[in-house]
Formats: C-alpha cells, structure tokens, sequence
C-alpha cells in the first residue's frame, strides 16, 4: 500500500521502532514487559515499565537528533 508524500513525511522512517509485548503475570496484569528495537540504528532494550520504554524511544531520538541524521 501506497501513501501520498504528505503522509510519508509524517512518518519519517528514523522514527520507526518495533515494540514487543509479552505478556505479565497473573499479579501484573497493568505492567508492561517487552522488548524495543529502533529499525534504523538495530538499538534495542527490554523494558517493564511505560516510564523505561518512554525513556529509551527519547533517548533514541535524542541520539539521532545529535548526530545530525535525518530522512533522506
């Protein structure tokens, strides 16, 4: 499937990430517990908690924003 230009630059593909869900215990059942991997850089991270997740997705794009890179 196809999207028009305007629509691909909403999602520039340095903003990619893959998140996993695994799933929580019976005690757990709010707590997230996963895996992130950012599609461009192969940086991943595991994560039990929405805080750490939220975390590692900022520090990625920091980094990204550092060095500059941008969408071709």
């Amino acid at each position: 499937m196809k999207g028009n230009l305007s629509t691909l630059s909403r999602y520039p593909a340095h903003h990619a990430f893959v998140i996993q869900l695994a799933q929580s215990g019976p005690e757990e059942t709010d707590v997230p517990l996963g895996r992130a991997e950012h599609l461009v850089s192969g940086e991943t991270t595991h994560f039990a908690s929405w805080v750490e997740l939220t975390a590692f997705i900022e520090h990625v794009l920091a980094e990204m924003g550092e060095m500059g890179e941008k969408p071709p």
